[in-house]
C-alpha cells in the first residue's frame, strides 16, 4: 500500500504539470482526490492492514494528499497568470488606429417642420398655447358649432373614450380653452397631435396640426389672408401664389381653403398638383359667432380669424415626401437626411 501511494504522488506530479487548461486541472483533482477517486480507493484497503501499520499508511495518505492539493494550488495560479496574459496579448487595443465615430442623433422631420412654423408666427406676434389630448366633447365639437347631430361630426371619423370623451380630433380645442382663459385681443397658435380613424398613403390615424386664431376689434378677412399669404411666402420661399377658395367649416363663416402655387412644377402643372399648378395647404375662415356665444365674447364688438394646417402636410411639400407613413416607421435610412 505504501508503494501505491508513492506511485499515485509521482503520476499526480506528472498529471498535474502536464494540464494546460483549469478545467483539465480539475478532472486531475478529481481522479485523483474525488469521492471515487484514486487515494479513496487506496484509503479503502487500510481495513486490511495491521494495527502498527495504520498510523504509519494514514500518515503517509494525510501526506501525499497535502502535497497534491498544494500542487494542483501552485498550477492553478500558474494557470490563471497564463490565462490573463493570453487576454492581455488577444485583446491589445491599437491605439494608433482611427476612432470609430459615433453617429449624433437629429430631430424628427416632423419636430423641424413644427418649429419652423411656430418662429414665423411668432415673429407676426403669436404667442403659444396647449391643451390636452384627451378632450371633453364640448371643447372638441359643441363649444366650436358642432352639436350631436351636426354632419361635420362624421367628417372627423372620431376616436370615442366615452360618451363624453374623446382623443381630440383637431388642435381647435384650444381656441376654445384659451378664449375662455383670456379675454380680447388674442393672438395665439396651438401646435399638437391629434386623432382620427383614417390610415393610407396621405392620412394617419395620428397627426399633428397647428391652429391658429386672432381676436381684436375690426379684425377682417383682408388681415386673414395677409398673415397666410405672409406665413407661406416665408415657409415656401418669396413669390409663391396663393389663392382663397370659399368652402365650409361650422366654426368660422366665412371659410376658405387656402391653396399655393405648386412647389414642384411651379404652377405649371405636374402628377403632384393633378396639373392644376395649385396644392391645398390649410383651411382658414372668419370664427363664427356662436363659437364667440360660447366664450362669451360678444361678437359687435370683436372679430376674428382662424387657421388650420396639417404639419405632414407640410412637410410632404417642404421635403417632397410622399408617404405620409415614412413619418411614422423610424427607419434610420429617412431619418438620417434631415440630420
Amino acid at each position: 500500500m505504501k508503494q501505491r501511494l508513492e506511485d499515485l504522488l509521482a503520476s499526480g506530479r506528472e498529471s498535474i504539470s502536464a494540464a494546460g487548461y483549469e478545467s483539465e486541472l480539475q478532472d486531475v483533482r478529481v481522479r485523483l482526490l474525488g469521492k471515487k477517486g484514486e487515494l479513496t480507493a487506496i484509503m479503502k484497503g487500510m481495513g486490511q492492514l495491521t494495527a502498527e501499520e495504520r498510523p504509519v499508511i494514514g500518515a503517509l495518505a494525510n501526506k501525499v494528499k497535502e502535497e497534491i492539493e498544494s500542487l494542483i494550488a501552485d498550477r492553478q495560479s500558474v494557470l490563471k497568470e497564463a490565462a490573463i496574459e493570453g487576454r492581455l496579448q488577444s485583446e491589445t487595443i491599437d491605439v494608433t488606429l482611427p476612432g470609430r465615430r459615433v453617429k449624433s442623433g437629429s430631430k424628427h422631420p416632423i419636430t423641424l417642420v413644427t418649429e419652423e412654423v411656430t418662429a414665423i408666427f411668432a415673429s407676426l406676434g403669436f404667442g403659444v398655447e396647449e391643451g390636452p389630448e384627451v378632450e371633453k366633447d364640448f371643447y372638441n365639437f359643441e363649444a366650436l358649432n358642432i352639436p350631436k347631430d351636426h354632419p361635420a361630426r362624421d367628417m372627423q371619423d372620431t376616436f370615442y373614450i366615452g360618451d363624453e370623451t374623446v382623443l381630440r380630433t383637431h388642435t381647435s380645442p384650444v381656441q376654445i380653452r384659451t378664449m375662455l382663459k383670456y379675454e380680447p385681443p388674442v393672438r395665439v397658435i396651438a401646435p399638437g397631435t391629434v386623432y382620427r380613424r383614417d390610415s393610407d398613403l396621405t392620412h394617419s390615424p395620428m397627426f399633428h396640426q397647428v391652429e391658429g386664431f386672432l381676436v381684436d376689434r375690426d379684425i377682417t378677412f383682408g388681415d386673414l389672408k395677409g398673415i397666410l399669404t405672409t406665413f407661406i411666402n416665408r415657409y415656401f420661399g418669396e413669390g409663391i401664389g396663393v389663392r382663397f377658395r370659399p368652402s365650409f367649416f361650422p366654426f368660422t363663416e366665412p371659410s376658405a381653403e387656402v391653396d399655393m402655387q405648386c412647389v414642384i412644377c411651379g404652377g405649371s402643372g405636374c402628377r403632384v398638383c393633378k396639373n392644376s399648378g395649385w396644392l391645398e395647404i390649410l383651411g382658414s375662415g372668419m370664427i363664427d359667432p356662436e363659437v364667440f356665444r360660447s366664450v362669451e365674447y360678444d361678437s359687435d364688438k370683436y372679430s376674428g380669424f382662424a387657421f388650420g394646417m396639417g404639419l405632414e402636410r407640410i412637410a410632404m411639400l417642404k421635403y417632397g415626401v410622399n408617404d405620409l407613413r415614412l413619418f411614422f416607421e423610424n427607419d434610420y435610412r429617412f431619418l438620417s437626411q434631415f440630420a
